[in-house]
């Protein structure tokens, strides 16, 4: 697991330009919720396009680990034999759920309404992050947990015996909280509903929807509205998993920012609460277009052709945005350090309870590469230096984040002198091909000795 072994120093430097097709992993977010939905129906789930890297990996072995058989059929297809609502069984062990966030989230939403007993950790950095966001509102169905000061792992819940159904209104926008609360109502008789203010990914209820599952989705002056009515008998599902928009930001923003690349992404996620990147690099003056434009398995989906755009400028990027882009801040800050003036970046305090505070890591490194950061308790604002200025040259802390090792690697591609990770470990995480993929795109990535 990332975090658990030798770092990994890695450097990237100035490359030609980035030419072919980058076929980047499947969705993380569609991978997690397709095991988990599958162990929780009756009969057997088929799936194309799965994610392999470690965190969806950690997540098979959960699911294996509540009694539901979890097959690896090769080249990305796998099927899942599922046990149904209600009937996970007791672990034998500690569920380990290494970097995911997402994962272990997802996971005590799952078993949270089950009168089983599972105690969670993960690697260095799942253990630094806060996890009270979701036990709060699991206790109102009735499950108890106990962990470390300030609600870390490692961390037992002890799921409710007789959980009551809740409505709940999330906080702060967060697709993990909304889906562990939604995967918990599964098992509560009745209807358990969460209201959001602002809208998250709706992965979790378009799967929802695909198994069986009886929810409501309506827009009300609450806020957007989510009615599951519990304890169904989820249907097993054939499912194609389209390709990772968080992970296809990568290859897209290296070829925005490298001097004559035509990169194009084939078979991406164009889902509208994840496609908040791509609005916001056209509106920077990115040459980005969507071919082929269809749908697959509830999700819309196109082929991206992304190519190098010299006239990029900054912009404010919209607050209400910024749940459907969370993940690609970093990447982004990137891009905005090869543009032309101010971009700001507003309401974005989740930045700062993921992976890593990845406002302060992203601020570090891209100040120690030349360019100018000002930053605050949920916003920060890079100004750009205009292609061919950035200087770079420097090692930057990766933070046990696979999003910031990579945004660091893209930056790399495009400035004046190579920059280097300090661990790019993580990366297995989430995009495990990434070293591959886009050397055969032209970049030029190497492993350091140590």
């Amino acid at each position: 697991m990332s975090g658990h072994g030798t770092p990994v120093p890695m450097t990237s430097r100035p490359c030609g330009p980035l030419k072919g097709e980058a076929r980047v992993p499947g969705d993380k977010s569609i991978s997690h919720r397709s095991l988990i939905l599958g162990a929780m129906a009756v009969g057997t789930t088929h799936i194309t396009g799965l994610l392999e890297g470690d965190d969806v990996l950690d997540t098979a072995r959960a699911m294996r680990a509540f009694g539901a058989t979890v097959t690896d059929h090769g080249n990305g297809e796998w099927s899942v034999q599922g046990v149904g609502v209600g009937g996970f069984a007791e672990p034998d062990g500690v569920i380990d759920c290494g970097n995911s966030g997402t994962g272990v989230r997802l996971i005590m939403g799952t078993m949270a309404t089950s009168p089983i007993t599972v105690t969670f950790t993960g690697d260095a950095s799942l253990n630094s992050r806060p996890m009270g966001r979701v036990t709060d509102p699991l206790a109102l169905f009735g499950t108890q947990s106990v962990g470390r000061a300030g609600g870390r792992l490692p961390m037992t819940l002890v799921g409710a015996v007789d959980p009551i159904p809740v409505t709940y209104t999330t906080p702060v926008p967060s697709a993990q909280v909304k889906s562990a609360v939604l995967l918990a109502g599964l098992n509560a008789p009745g209807q358990t509903v969460v209201i959001e203010k602002e809208a998250t990914r709706d992965h979790t209820e378009r799967m929802l929807a695909g198994f069986g599952a009886e929810i409501t989705v309506e827009d009300t002056a609450e806020g957007r509205k989510i009615t599951l009515t519990g304890q169904p008998e989820l249907r097993p599902q054939t499912i194609v998993v389209p390709r990772d928009p968080s992970s296809a930001a990568f290859p897209v923003c290296a070829a925005i920012i490298t001097p004559g690349s035509d990169v194009l992404v084939p078979n991406i996620g164009l889902n509208p609460t994840r496609a908040g990147l791509f609005t916001t690099l056209q509106e920077m003056g990115a040459d980005l277009t969507f071919e082929n434009m269809r749908e697959e398995g509830g999700e819309p989906v196109a082929d991206l052709r992304a190519k190098f755009s010299p006239d990029l400028h900054g912009i404010a990027v919209p607050p209400a945005r910024a749940a459907s882009m969370i993940d690609e801040y970093p990447v982004l800050s990137v891009v905005a350090s090869f543009a032309n003036g101010v971009t700001d970046m507003q309401g974005v305090k989740e930045l700062r309870v993921k992976e890593s505070d990845r406002i302060d890591a992203m601020a570090k490194g891209l100040r120690a590469a030349g360019v100018t950061v000002d930053e605050g308790d949920d916003w920060w604002r890079v100004t750009g230096m205009g292609h061919g200025n950035v200087a770079g040259g420097v090692t930057v802390a990766s933070v046990l984040d696979h999003r910031i090792a990579m945004a660091f690697m893209v930056m790399g591609m495009a400035t004046q002198k190579p920059m280097t990770v300090d661990d790019g470990s993580p990366i297995t995480t989430s995009f495990p091909i990434f070293e591959g993929l886009m050397g055969a795109l032209g970049a030029q990535l190497v492993r350091n000795n140590i």
